[in-house]
Order: C-alpha cells, then structure tokens, then sequence
C-alpha cells in the first residue's frame, strides 16, 4: 500500500560542520530524521522531521524491561551519484524477526523501505565518497508506553537516523576466545537484533582490549567450544582450502553480510560448509599448517582480517596474506558502487525527485 509521509525540513544543514570524508562512525549525525508511532493496535504518523532529541517518560517500558531492537545498514553513491541500498529487504526482514521475538508488534515492510527511500532521498548529500566509507544508517524500536508490569508495551516507536561512517578497522584485527562470560544462549535472543545483546557484551569485549585484543570470539554457552561471533560480527574461516562458518542454530545472528559473503564465495568456486566449529578444529588446523585465512563479517565492520587468536595459553597466529578475503571485500565494495555488476540483484537505487535538492 502507499503512504503518506509528512516532510518537515530542516531551515539549515548542519553539513558543512562536518567532514564527512573523515568521520567515525556515531559522532556525527545527519539533519533529518524518520520517526512512526504505534498505539491502538496500529502503526501511524509516518514522518521526516529534522533530528532531534525525544522526550522520555522515566516509565518509558524500554528502560526496565528491554524492548528494543534495531537494524545497521549503509548507503552508498552510484556511478551517477544517486543513493544505493545494500539489501534493505533484508533488513525490514530481519527487524521484524527481532520484533516477534521480543514481543514487539511488526513494522509493514513496505512503509519501512518507502520511508527509507524518502529519507535517502533528503540526507543524499551526507553519503561520504571516500574509499571505505559510506552512511550508516540505524533503524531501530523501541517501547515508549509508561508503565511499570512485566508485559509487552502497547506504545512503540521506530525511528531512521544516519551517521556518516569512515572504515572500522583499519587492519587485522586480533580476537580473545572468551571462556567465562557468554553472548548468548539457544532459546535465548542472540538470534534477534536486540539491543540487551550488545549491552551483555560490553564488559567482556573491554577486558579483552586490556589483554592487547580487539574483539571477543564468543563461544557457546555450554561448553565454551562452539564458535559462535566475533564482536558484532560473523566468523569465517578457511581450513586446507574450503571455507566454513557457524550454522545459524538459535544463537546467532543471521547476518546479511554474512549471507553476501556465502553466496560471493560460492559464486567464485568455493566450497562454503555451514556447520559447527570447535576451538579444538582451529587449533589442529593451526598446529598442522592448514589454517589459512579468517574474517569477521558485518554491516559496519564489512570485512575485517583477523590475524591472531587468543584462547586460554595459546596464540593462534595466523598467515599475513588474506587473497580470498581481499577479494571478497573488494567484490563487496565494487557491488555497492555499481563499479562492477550486481547479478545477485542486492542493489536498491533510490530516486531522487524534483522537490529533493541534488
């Protein structure tokens, strides 16, 4: 169905403070803002606004009881300097699984990509051109009812905001196994975008970076033997020629980069296993000469190299060239920049119209 989304614009943009070329991620935001509330039963008010803050009751339900989810995508420029999308479905997809899970009602997937588009529409101008960049952007939603009782709120909001994005890592990262703390359980909500996953990892991912780590390797909840993520991302790994990464089974993440990246590997004659890894399988595969290369994957990361594990006494080291993984990456970038062709039809242009100012 066709909406009508009210647009009210900002009377200055904020853009010239900011160099959007040289911006880390979540520092700078764009002007506007997408915003839909719910109440009665029923998603209403779809709107632009510029960007600003939201007053909060003290009750507000997300505060006490943690019903919040969110997506992370990225825009990026085509070769005639129109915004492009990297796979939006997916992402109204995957932030309605969140919400079933976290007993939050289902965003309409057409009002999500039409408000998207819109809002693409009008923050064109903030999409950074430098290599590695992009504008990221967060949809998220979360419960705004006041009220304190243990039950799904009635009131919620979803919300469209972008924050021009430079590179994450600007080389191989290096990972801690962890083996005390968990990220998640199966039956849990590690396989929803929920925003307490992130607030359980904060802790350990900080006393790895006291150890000389970058991110956590997060391991199953039981045994402490099943990789499951790295950091916010999903884990790769090639042993003796063929590539494998977790099987999504309740407690990860299904990531959309993760997929981009299964069906590139494939793509280019790869053999691609979803299943369960052990440490013990890394660390044979380490102690024979067979672990070849390793990458974290996800939305605002991309692609990062990994280049040493740490688990319990050893350091897994692994080789300084990454040629599958580079190239990997580099299909990846050249796709979101229309610099190659898109067969897999993962490019979403977003039309600009005469009342946008290009």
């Amino acid at each position: 169905m066709s909406y009508t989304i009210k647009e009210t614009r900002a009377t200055t943009s904020r853009i010239n403070e900011v160099d959007i070329n040289n911006s880390v991620m979540g520092h700078a935001f764009t002007d506007h803002m997408f915003i839909c509330d719910y109440e009665d039963g029923q998603w209403k008010n779809p709107r632009i606004e510029p960007l600003h803050e939201i007053p909060t009751h003290p009750a507000a339900m997300a505060l006490h009881y943690g019903q919040a989810i969110f997506e992370g995508m990225k825009a990026t420029l085509g070769k005639d300097g129109s915004p492009l999308l990297f796979r939006p479905d997916e992402n109204a997809k995957r932030l309605n699984f969140s919400a079933d899970r976290m007993g939050m009602p289902l965003f309409p997937e057409d009002l999500f990509m039409e408000g998207l588009k819109r809002f693409m529409a009008i923050e064109h101008n903030w999409i950074p051109t430098s290599e590695g960049s992009a504008l990221y952007l967060r949809p998220f939603m979360y419960a705004d009812e006041a009220f304190i009782g243990m039950r799904a709120a009635t009131k919620y909001k979803f919300i469209i905001f972008a924050s021009p994005a430079g590179p994450f890592f600007s080389k191989p990262i290096k990972l801690w196994a962890e083996t005390k703390f968990i990220r998640a359980a199966n039956g849990g909500t590690g396989e929803a975008k929920a925003a307490g996953n992130y607030a359980a990892a904060i802790r350990p991912t900080e006393i790895a970076r006291t150890k000389g780590y970058d991110q956590v390797l997060w391991l199953d909840a039981r045994d402490f033997e099943y990789v499951q993520e790295v950091g916010t991302m999903n884990f790769f790994l090639k042993i003796a020629g063929k590539w494998i990464t977790p099987n999504l089974g309740g407690s990860i993440l299904a990531g959309i980069t993760r997929m981009s990246v299964i069906d590139l590997l494939r793509d280019k004659g790869f053999e691609v296993e979803e299943r369960p890894i052990t440490m013990q399988e890394i660390v044979g595969a380490f102690e024979n000469g067979t672990l070849e290369e390793a990458f974290g994957a996800g939305t605002a990361v991309g692609i990062a190299m990994v280049e040493e594990i740490g688990y319990k006494d050893m350091k897994i080291k692994f080789p300084a060239e990454n040629p599958v993984s580079e190239d990997v990456k580099q299909t990846l970038e050249k796709i979101k920049h229309q610099e190659i062709e898109d067969k897999f039809g993962w490019i979403v242009p977003v039309e600009l119209d005469a009342s946008v100012n290009a």
